[in-house]
């Protein structure tokens, strides 16, 4: 996790989000005040396009500017759930969940052209592997020279025939460093609380947004006033953010730190017993912010609507991972190091600095909005604009326009139009030239410096223009789907009266959501709700099965559908076990990776947890069939630690060794789709007492397991290990049966289910285990409403076959001289540091107990919704080979009928 923006990232994905969730019809993070009672889930993917840069091509033989390259872009992956119930007539609640999850190459700096700011490494049949940032010229690149009026010279290999000095070559281009990050969750959740009267409405709400080295927390009150008959609605809003930075930067990170104040900075050397040294920028910020908006009625088909809003942020605001380049001037060049050089033309050494913003910043908007509804098109025009300022020196414009057509039978499509400019802030600037000599063993002389400077381009004078198209299909039963797609274009020709950054800084993007809309109050109102409830939730039979169990029940006639979310976590964590012992750190170095190199294991899992949201869209085409489709949104996280008793990583060649420096520092982190699951459930017996039936499921495989870590050192880190990919990469078959009774207030169930494989091999070259759990539960009903269950589950899970795929290398060492290379520590793409790289230690065997409650509402216009929650303790564990505990899992889940 290099060099790329936390603080800034955070804003960046909210408004990137924010982008996605804004188009026509589809939720914003905080729950809008329409009518009704809602659930909501929403998936959007960001995808910029990708940027051309000008690299060095680095083959171990010779350097060079090689013109330019693209490479793999910053992507984001985005969940959103959110969900407003009305407590009672008068109290209504809402909650949101956001979780983002990115991974890609972005702009961490800028540097001349010729200077070559990325290194793009070279493997066999010369492949480009992808970029390193590089910021320092030197290493066989051109010295940047600076004419007499601080012009950007080059030396070109001619020669003055006149003089006979080098001939210089007056450059302007500039290209972005770009620097690469493996993927990273921000996960964020909220809620709101209001109280409604006939004529006003006031409300509190607060959340929490967190990822690994940045967190905030907020609260805001509000308010809505209706005057004139409720033609006119005065809203007041006020919050409060305090978000808290603490970046650990990468020990090979290049950027100079030495003028950050000191209060932002600390280093820790030598912990947890390690020899890895840590920089880690730290800060507070706050954020201050109010809102004053107001919507008035002009008639029946024409809506007006103007707001204000001013924020205050005072604190630590800068980006950690963003970079500044500085040309530092020789004014009185040593001629033994750079010759005879014509007169005016002097000699620099371009060094990276971390970027130094402002501690404040007061921000100002005011917007406006018109509404006209069409009455012979049965069509609504939106127009909307906004202008904000702040002392940063940034004024921007946002032009917005859509039409909201409905084309009958529950269809309706929304084009949109944006256009945004905004001015530069005062201290961006794409590089600098500071007229002093720079030499590591000579301090900065910050008085030479400007206060603040950020080369961020999004600091930049730029404009950008977008066009997209939302489709929502509106079902009678309260259920609504919507699909919306939007592509832009950033460029600093588009900024409004020119003088935007120059065309390196421009690239695409584009956003894609898909939604889904539950209406609870349509089915309450269309007594679906209270109908499920007579039938049990909406299936007589399995309605208490635990919340951990799924293809527990089928739907009871034809035309029925059911709408369910479900949540699963589970955690590792404590010993490592061998099989069922525990076993030492010596024993995990000695005997943990013993496959193919000599060396032993460096490190070790010390954490790891895993989260699954599933979205349940059931539907009954007959009376003996029920349709499934589960689609799935996964993130993982694990942490590392080196092992006592492991070798050195100096003994590995080529800076290899540095990536466990890495592992170390910082968690691992993917997420995104994981596999869609499609199934079809066969009634076999129903006597209305006991109940059984088959499912028959295919396992599609759209979760990623190409996961790579980022580059560092100028070598590629390699594939994520196989339990941090997000799918298993093959067709899957997954059959179950399953058998259910109850009676008074007695249930009971019991399912065999399984995995086969159904390929050889995936994409990267390995086959995850095939798997076979068979399982019991029983459940005894509290009260009318409430179900406490037991379960009993075994499972059976087989070790990977095969191995990431690429080319290998050959053997790691002499084992004679370790320290003589006869080939890279990497097999088959990946390095090979722990346990966790070998697929013999995957799979095992595992008994568990589950305890949980299922609950309906009974009555109401809720009636019919149901919730459960089940804790899965591990009992027995029996690994294959190597690996970290089991600490647990545990399911939650909702679900609707109608």
């Amino acid at each position: 996790m290099a060099v790329i923006n936390k603080n800034d990232k955070v804003s960046s994905l909210k408004a990137l989000t924010a982008t996605a969730l804004s188009l026509p019809g589809i939720l914003s993070p905080i729950a809008h005040a329409a009518d009704g009672d809602e659930v909501d889930f929403q998936y959007s993917h960001y995808q910029e396009g990708k940027r051309d840069i000008s690299v060095s091509e680095v083959d171990g033989s010779s350097s060079g500017i090689s013109g330019t390259k693209s490479f793999n872009p910053i992507e984001v992956d985005s969940l959103h759930g959110s969900a407003r119930v009305s407590l009672t007539d008068r109290v209504k609640f809402a909650f949101n969940y956001l979780q983002d999850t990115w991974g890609g190459a972005t702009p961490m700096a800028t540097v001349p052209y010729l200077a070559s700011g990325n290194r793009a490494i070279k493997n066999t049949a010369d492949a480009l592997t992808g970029a390193s940032p590089y910021a320092i010229a030197g290493a066989g690149l051109k010295n940047l020279f600076l004419g007499s009026r601080s012009n950007r010279l080059f030396q070109t290999d001619r020669v003055d025939p006149n003089t006979g000095l080098p001939v210089f070559k007056n450059d302007t281009r500039l290209t972005h460093v770009l620097a690469t990050a493996s993927p990273e969750t921000r996960k964020q959740g909220d809620f709101k609380l209001s109280y409604d009267w006939d004529n006003a409405a006031v409300s509190v709400g607060g959340g929490i947004s967190i990822e690994d080295d940045y967190d905030s927390r907020f609260g805001n009150i509000g308010g809505r006033f209706d005057f004139n008959q409720k033609q006119t609605t005065l809203n007041v809003d006020l919050s409060y953010t305090n978000s808290y930075t603490h970046a650990t930067l990468d020990h090979d990170d290049y950027t100079k730190k030495s003028l950050l104040p000191s209060r932002q900075l600390t280093e820790i050397v030598g912990e947890s017993g390690t020899t890895i040294e840590k920089t880690i920028i730290h800060g507070t910020r706050q954020d201050w912010a109010t809102h004053f908006g107001l919507t008035q009625v002009v008639n029946k088909d024409v809506l007006l609507g103007a707001d204000f809003s001013y924020t205050r942020s005072t604190g630590y605001q800068s980006n950690p991972y963003k970079g500044v380049a500085i040309a530092f001037v020789d004014n009185n060049p040593d001629s033994n190091t750079y010759g005879d050089l014509p007169p005016g033309v002097f000699p620099t050494q371009i060094a990276m600095f971390t970027e130094q913003r402002p501690d404040v910043r007061n921000q100002y908007a005011v917007g406006g909005r018109y509404v006209q509804y069409i009455n012979a098109l049965d069509a609504a025009l939106h127009f909307d604009y906004r202008f904000s300022a702040d002392d940063w020196g940034i004024q921007a414009h946002t032009f917005e326009g859509d039409w909201v057509q409905p084309l009958g039978s529950g269809w309706t499509v929304t084009p949109r139009i944006r256009y945004y400019s905004q001015d530069a802030a005062d201290f961006y600037a794409p590089f600098l030239i500071s007229q002093q000599r720079y030499t590591l063993d000579r301090l900065v002389d910050p008085n030479k410096l400007p206060a603040h400077y950020s080369s961020d381009q999004r600091l930049s004078g730029f404009g950008t223009l977008s066009g997209g198209l939302t489709v929502t299909k509106q079902f009678a039963k309260g259920l609504a789907l919507e699909t919306g797609f939007e592509y832009y274009t950033h460029q600093g020709g588009l900024k409004l009266g020119g003088g935007g950054e120059s065309a390196y800084a421009d690239f695409d993007y584009w956003v894609a959501n898909a939604a889904l809309k539950v209406n609870l109050s349509a089915l309450g109102n269309s007594g679906a709700g209270h109908a499920s409830h007579d039938g049990h939730a909406g299936h007589q039979h399995g309605a208490h099965e635990p919340a951990g169990v799924m293809f527990a029940h089928t739907l009871p006639k034809a035309g029925d559908f059911m709408v369910g979310y479900r949540y699963m976590w589970n955690s590792q964590g404590g010993d490592m076990l061998n099989g069922t012992s525990p076993v030492s750190d010596q024993a995990v170095v000695d005997r943990g990776c013993t496959e193919t190199d000599t060396l032993g294991c460096f490190l070790t899992p010390e954490s790891m947890s895993m989260s699954m949201h599933m979205l349940d869209l059931m539907y009954a085409p007959t009376d003996w069939l029920t349709l499934m489709l589960m689609p799935q949104f996964v993130d993982m996280q694990m942490g590392m630690r080196g092992l006592d008793g492991a070798q050195s990583i100096d003994i590995i060649p080529n800076n290899l060794g540095h990536h466990i420096t890495h592992h170390i520092q910082n968690p691992h982190e993917t997420g995104g789709i994981g596999d869609l699951g499609m199934y079809a459930l066969v009634k076999l017996f129903d006597n209305g007492l006991h109940h059984v039936h088959a499912t028959a499921g295919l396992s599609a495989p759209t979760g990623d397991v190409d996961l790579q870590i980022r580059r560092a050192h100028a070598n590629d880190g390699g594939y994520h290990d196989y339990g941090m990919q997000l799918g298993s990469g093959t067709w899957d078959f997954k059959p179950s049966l399953t058998y259910t009774g109850q009676v008074d207030k007695f249930s009971w169930g019991a399912q065999a289910n399984g995995i086969v494989r159904m390929e050889g091999k995936n994409k990267s070259g390995y086959r995850l285990g095939d798997m076979f759990q068979g399982m019991a539960w029983g459940g005894y009903n509290l009260t009318n409403w409430l179900t406490a269950t037991v379960r009993g589950v075994y499972t059976v899970q087989g070790s990977i076959k095969g191995q990431y795929n690429g080319s290998s290398v050959g053997q790691f060492f002499n084992p004679n001289n370790p320290k003589e290379e006869t080939g890279f520590i990497r097999v088959n793409s990946q390095l090979r540091f722990g346990p966790q790289d070998y697929p013999s230690n995957y799979g095992g065997r595992f008994w568990d107990v589950g305890f949980g409650l299922s609950a309906v509402v009974p009555s109401g216009d809720l009636a019919g919704n149901r919730f459960s929650v089940e804790w899965l303790q591990p009992v027995y564990t029996d690994f294959n080979g190597y690996q970290l505990d089991r600490d647990g899992a545990l399911s939650a889940t909702w679900g609707v009928a109608f």
